[in-house]
């Protein structure tokens, strides 16, 4: 069985030049149609509610990474190197933009997932590479199984600039300064992009369905395990900083809804990830984790909206 798992990570995925740059197209179009609802009154509340946004970005940013770290060092022989890495990579990611639509449904604070969004995306530019170089290193350091990671740092970050930073930034400027251009481009490039993402990754699994099937069991608990981590350490940072229901729920989603579509295309990015590196245990993960948030995070999201405790339309501190 070990020696089963451990093959997953030498596994070459049918995944080819097209396909990456495909999902790099995706992804960009994605963070733009985000960027296209951000305004500077959104980071506003940066300054009106500290106390909810240094929350939210502590929780996204620091102790999500580090608890799974804990996690993966935790879990020792039971999980591969590869499947450790790409659970450190998922954790590295930023929050995903469907994130504030789950917010709404959960009767959350839509104001404040917005933020966050904006905010963990555009410091992920920065973040995603240091955190997953400085806790990928110390893994590999800290495991005999694993060589020490030789990954470049300005590649990974400029990787991250061009699938992040430039489309958002595209996008917000477009929000500030073609107000009515962005507001008809941001339902159709929202739902366009969504469903094109989406399509790449059922055909991702659908051309590599074998070796989905022989390992499903072994990564849905994995996955399983890291999102209800990552659901946990959101609610728990907001009851750690006094916060109300409402705003608790929404850092629950937001740290538990992560953008695992930027550790696929940086996986499949040879300048970033060098093709003789065990991909295939990372790339599953970060797959599977693309689907099992959405419906995890939905689930989550109508459990909430049952128990009618609050509204989204009314932000408590």
């Amino acid at each position: 069985m070990k020696e089963s798992l451990s093959a997953l990570d030498y596994i070459r995925l049918n995944f080819s030049a097209e396909s990456s740059a495909t999902v790099n197209i995706a992804l960009a179009l994605m963070m733009f149609g985000v960027a296209l609802d951000i305004k500077p009154s959104h980071f506003q509340s940066l300054i009106q509610n500290p106390r909810q946004l240094l929350a939210g970005v502590l929780s996204q940013a620091v102790v999500m990474p580090a608890a799974t770290f804990l996690l993966v060092m935790a879990l020792g022989d039971h999980i591969t190197v590869g499947v450790a890495l790409g659970m450190i990579l998922v954790a590295a990611c930023p929050g995903g933009n469907i994130s504030n639509f789950i917010t709404s449904l959960a009767r959350g604070n839509v104001a404040l997932a917005v933020s966050l969004t904006a905010i963990s995306t555009i410091i992920a530019v920065v973040m995603t590479p240091f955190n997953f170089t400085f806790w990928g290193n110390l893994y590999a350091q800290s495991s005999s199984l694993v060589r020490p990671l030789t990954l470049d740092w300005v590649e990974l970050l400029k990787s991250v600039m061009t699938i992040l930073g430039i489309p958002m930034l595209l996008g917000m400027l477009c929000s500030i300064y073609l107000p009515r251009v962005a507001h008809l481009l941001l339902k159709p490039f929202r739902i366009l992009s969504l469903v094109f993402f989406t399509a790449l990754v059922v055909i991702a699994f659908t051309q590599n369905f074998d070796i989905f099937i022989n390992h499903i069991g072994y990564v849905f608990v994995v996955v399983l395990i890291q999102n209800a981590l990552a659901l946990a350490i959101g609610y728990g940072m907001g009851s750690a900083f006094g916060l109300s229901i409402q705003n608790r729920r929404t850092l629950s989603i937001e740290t538990g809804i992560h953008n695992s579509g930027l550790g696929l295309a940086l996986l499949f990015n040879p300048t970033v990830f060098p093709p003789d590196l065990p991909l295939g245990g990372m790339a599953i993960i970060a797959g599977w984790w693309s689907i099992w948030h959405i419906l995890s995070g939905t689930a989550l999201a109508f459990y909430w909206q049952r128990s009618g405790q609050t509204s989204s339309l009314n932000p408590q501190p």
